[in-house]
This record gives structure tokens, sequence and C-alpha cells, in this order.
């Protein structure tokens, strides 16, 4: 069957034939298959479905139909306060199927480590636009709840230069209420560590030589996370007393 490149990725070629994406198989390609079995076994539907390897040794995954918000300029209704909450009780749903299973470890739950709008699949079933799926799980791994629902106030809340802090604090307020997080105080020291842990982590990785990494300090990546970081640490007292 024809192989048709999909738009987006970073690290990673992917490519549709017919219903199944076809990817390389990440560094810990054995574990991310454990968790979307997992996902599967519990008829939780917001991941791909893990089909095996092709002949090529690539990881073959059920393809999600939809809007993936992976350019700059999006629909309005991929940034509704509809969606941060849908996106926040997605996150929410495999926390809890996660909890006290064998992939999540001693952590509290599995955490995906990069959802992003680029890794959300979304899709109009009547009321505008709404996040069904997240995609790219190759960064899963034992975590606490406070990691994933901090990395999505970071990056569906649009926190950084620009941004207006009291709508910016709004935002985050709508993805909290949406996750039923109770306690609020880590938020925005958690976003501020996933902000030095992502420009540290590209840094060290294009120092190794590691192609992704380069091409991203090439394309202005780290001075823009560091740029986001400055803006989260300068308004850190009031989105904190925002959110409590």
């Amino acid at each position: 069957m024809p192989e048709t490149p999909l738009p987006g990725g970073f690290v990673n070629a992917v490519v549709r034939v017919g219903d199944t994406v076809r990817r390389r198989p990440a560094e810990r390609a054995a574990y991310v298959h454990e968790v979307l079995r997992l996902f599967e076994r519990s008829g939780w539907r917001g991941a791909p479905r893990f089909l095996g390897l092709d002949g090529e040794g690539r990881e073959i995954l059920g393809y999600v139909d939809g809007h993936v918000a992976w350019e700059e300029v999006q629909p309005d209704g991929v940034g509704s306060d509809e969606s941060l909450a849908r996106v926040a009780g997605l996150v929410r749903e495999f926390h809890d199927l996660t909890a006290g299973t064998p992939q999540a470890g001693d952590g509290e739950v599995v955490c995906h480590n990069d959802l992003s709008p680029k890794n959300t699949v979304y899709r109009d079933e009547g009321a505008g636009l709404r996040p069904v799926a997240f995609i790219d799980w190759d960064l899963a791994g034992p975590g606490r709840r406070i990691h994933d629902v901090a990395h999505v106030c970071w990056q569906y809340a649009g926190l950084g230069p620009g941004a207006e802090p009291g709508e910016a604090a709004r935002r985050m307020r709508v993805i909290c209420d949406g996750y039923g997080l109770a306690e609020r105080g880590e938020v925005v020291r958690t976003v501020l560590w996933w902000q030095d842990r992502c420009r540290n982590g590209i840094v060290a990785d294009a120092a190794a030589g590691l192609p992704h990494a380069v091409r991203l300090v090439a394309e202005g990546v780290v001075e823009h996370v560091g740029a986001a970081r400055d803006w989260v640490a300068a308004h850190r007292a009031d989105l904190d007393r925002a959110l409590r």
C-alpha cells in the first residue's frame, strides 16, 4: 500500500499506510508498547493501538482520525476552554487507569511526559473541535500526576512571552479544574522544572551530536524555551496566587 508522510514530527519519520501509522521504534519502545496494550485492555480510546511490527521493523499503530494541532495557528476550538478542560480530563483518565499498575512502578501513575497540542488529536463530533486522543508516547514513564498537569499548563495555556498573566492564570485554572487537581501549590514550580529540563536536555543532546537536537538548536528552540522560562519566573508570584 502507498505510504503518506505525516507532518509535524521532530524526532521520528512517520508515515500513514491505510488505517495504520508506521514509525521507527524508540529506545524504550517495549515499555511504551506495554502501556498502549494496557490502554487497549482497559478500553481507553485516548491513545493509538499498538498492532505489532512490520517487515522493516517499524511499529504499526492504529491511525487515529482527526486534526493534529501541530501548526502555530489553529482553529478556534483547539484553544477553547472546553478543549482545555477535556485535555485535562483525558490526562486524568489515563492517570487513573495506570495508578498502581506495574507500568507505573514506583511512580504515582504513568506520565506521557510530552503533552502538547502537537501531540493531540482533535475531532468535531458536533460541538466543535475537541481533543480525543494523545499520540507520541515515546517519553512515557512512571511519574507524578503533577508532572503531566504542569506540562499541560505550559503547553496548552501558552505560558511565555506575549501571554497576559491574568488570562494565562485563568486558563491554568481551567486545566486544573478539568483534571480535578485539589493541591495546586506545586504547579508553577513544576512548570519551571519542565522548562529547565527541556532546555538542558536539548543542549546536552545537541552536544552529543544527536541529529534531532542539533536541528532544534538551529531552529532556536533552546532560546524559545528559555524565554518561556523567564516569563514564568517573572510572573511566578502572580500565577501561584491565582491558582491558590
